[in-house]
């Protein structure tokens, strides 16, 4: 990330512990993090800090409440991964729909050589066109999804809160949502509410030749209960960039879900597409030099530091 516009005393960090955190925050007025957790304790030992940057939409990682009471300003990032995001969710439910890894693993053999015919069909594929797309969460993300969905010709059903007393115009009742998407895909915020919103009594509810798409976050999803109704035909298929642990151990269970033919995994990258990076650090900077612009006397530096 570049210095800041406004700022002379510049400290970057690729990777912080969390016990580095305090000795590198010390003697910083504005901090710019990422997945690093501010608490109580650490912002009370900061009494320099005035201005947090989250390089992210997320700040579930930070006592808001505690920079309420110490007068810290919060601000994130928004909207900068829109596109890297939904772009990503289709090229997860093309791959799917086309068995792409089947075909890149035979080509890797160079098995067309040996076909008996100009093609070479190792896995029967569905195309986009006229499939229902179940979307949970219809926010700036999931209308993006959705924009795009109708392009390649499906058919968008919204998806209403679980339990909730009314539909909204536009909406689907929750589980008459799941049971007609050909795919289902993910873009709720991670709440209490939404914690393991997919488990064995939802995908139940789901078509067995339907395919889940998560690329909002991994606590979405009892992993357990997604492996199950993979291994027994009950899904036919999913798209994963989110895992409940990230990164995931070596011994986690994405790695059997992902070691599945009718599983695709990536490493939590949908947000990051060069363009969206460029969008978030534009972004960071401009709330940075708004606020040194508000809040500093002509001739006074900041120090900010980036964890």
């Amino acid at each position: 990330m570049a210095q800041p516009v406004g700022v002379s005393d510049w400290q970057l960090y690729h990777n912080t512990r969390a016990d580095q955190v305090l000795e590198r925050c010390r003697d910083a007025d504005i901090v710019v993090t990422n997945k690093v957790c501010l608490d109580q304790a650490i912002l009370a030992a900061l009494p320099e800090l005035k201005f947090i940057a989250v390089a992210a939409t997320g700040t579930n990682n930070i006592d808001l409440d505690a920079c309420r009471a110490g007068n810290v300003r919060v601000v994130n990032a928004t909207g900068y991964g829109t596109a890297s995001v939904a772009e990503h969710a289709l090229l997860l439910m093309l791959a799917l729909s086309r068995k792409l890894p089947a075909y890149m693993a035979a080509n890797q053999q160079q098995q067309w050589a040996r076909s008996d015919f100009f093609c070479d069909l190792v896995a029967p594929m569905r195309t986009l066109d006229g499939k229902v797309l179940t979307l949970v969460g219809a926010g700036t993300l999931g209308n993006a999804v959705a924009d795009r969905a109708r392009a390649f010709g499906m058919q968008v059903v919204l998806a209403e809160r679980p339990h909730a007393e009314t539909i909204r115009p536009g909406y689907c009742a929750f589980e008459a949502a799941l049971a007609q998407g050909d795919f289902v895909s993910l873009h709720c915020p991670l709440t209490d509410q939404t914690h393991e919103l997919i488990n064995s009594t939802t995908l139940a509810l789901m078509k067995p030749m339907a395919i889940l798409i998560n690329t909002g976050r991994g606590a979405l999803v009892n992993e357990a209960d997604l492996l199950a109704a993979l291994s027994t035909g009950q899904l036919a298929g999913a798209g994963l960039d989110v895992a409940a642990t990230e990164p995931p151990a070596a011994d986690q269970l994405i790695w059997q879900l992902a070691a599945r033919d009718n599983v695709l995994l990536t490493p939590h990258i949908a947000w990051a597409a060069d363009e969206a990076m460029n969008n978030l650090i534009t972004q960071i900077n401009d709330k940075i030099g708004q606020y040194i612009a508000h809040h500093h006397n002509p001739g006074e530096h900041a120090a900010p530091v980036g964890l």
